[in-house]
């Protein structure tokens, strides 16, 4: 298929299947990132139009690359300024608003990025024009501001021993890379509930302080928050939005609206539960285990 070359979008047939209920409508893509959803939507779909958002530059050089110019328009800003946006290019509502709250295959094997591990730098910027950097948190916030992002984004309970062990190794010597971060994390955490977690899990030791400097560095939960909260304002009558999430603070906080939303009679309910991603999915794409989609519609 036409996007097999770039990261691989999540749940293709369940967003195409529950986001589209007007298939001459108007919609919104907010994290655009390489095209995955969009272009699929549009392949698929004839005659929607999307409008496609993302603050990522390289995101910019993928649609430049896309077939769908008159059916398609690429913002690069924060989805949180979708208002602002939308008022820009004279729409007033749309049918659909679809955000994907995760970091790319693509965002994640780019060593200069320093989102993975490996890398030598220690950046997690998703937009580079941000100020803050993982390197500036790391080296510069108190032992315990560092023990309460870790808590409080990322879940770490061994949280204030990783922050007092990074401050003792800072004094030493800056940490510049991502690579060096995560190994003092591995050494900081005590054997015993390390092997105790690797037999109960497969991820990395490191990956809720690496998951907690990124949604400190980019705003992720205020920006969700943001767009949640604006999202009925800007929706058809059976309009619907659909959320992609990863962690367990993005679900809990999209839950919550739409049973907020629902109660007030602004949503009304269309899956009892949350959409998991499907064994065959999960086979062939191992990263995406931890997704969760919710859905609500209009009234």
């Amino acid at each position: 298929m036409f996007y097999e070359h770039i990261h691989i979008p999540v749940m293709l047939s369940e967003i195409s299947k529950y986001l589209i209920q007007n298939i001459y409508g108007v919609y919104v893509d907010c994290t655009f990132g390489n095209g995955g959803h969009t272009f699929y939507l549009l392949n698929k779909f004839k005659n929607i139009k999307i409008i496609a958002i993302d603050w990522d530059e390289q995101s910019l050089y993928r649609f430049n690359e896309n077939k769908f110019n008159d059916r398609v328009i690429f913002i690069r800003d924060n989805f949180k300024n979708i208002k602002q946006i939308l008022s820009n290019l004279h729409i007033d509502k749309v049918d659909g608003i679809l955000a994907d709250i995760g970091i790319s295959s693509q965002q994640l094997n780019d060593l200069s990025r320093g989102f993975s591990f490996k890398s030598p730098r220690l950046d997690m910027r998703m937009d580079n024009r941000l100020k803050i950097t993982a390197q500036t948190i790391i080296n510069s916030t108190s032992a315990n501001n560092l023990a309460n992002i870790f808590y409080r984004y990322g879940e770490e309970y061994q949280s204030r021993k990783i922050a007092n062990s990074i401050c003792i190794h800072r004094k030493q010597k800056c940490i510049n890379s991502a690579k060096e971060l995560q190994n003092i994390v591995c050494a900081a955490k005590t054997r015993k509930r390390l092997n105790r977690r690797r037999r109960r899990t497969k991820i990395h030791t490191a990956t809720k302080v690496f998951q907690a400097l990124r949604i400190v560095v980019n705003s992720e939960l205020d920006n969700l928050q943001q767009l949640l909260s604006i999202a009925p304002e800007l929706l058809n009558c059976t309009g619907r939005v659909v959320i992609v999430s990863f962690h367990s603070l993005e679900d809990r906080m999209v839950k919550l609206n739409f049973k907020h939303n629902t109660c007030n009679g602004i949503y009304k309910t269309i899956t009892k539960k949350v959409i998991k991603v499907s064994k065959d999915e999960l086979n062939n794409n191992f990263r995406v285990r931890s997704a969760r989609m919710r859905v609500a519609e209009k009234q």
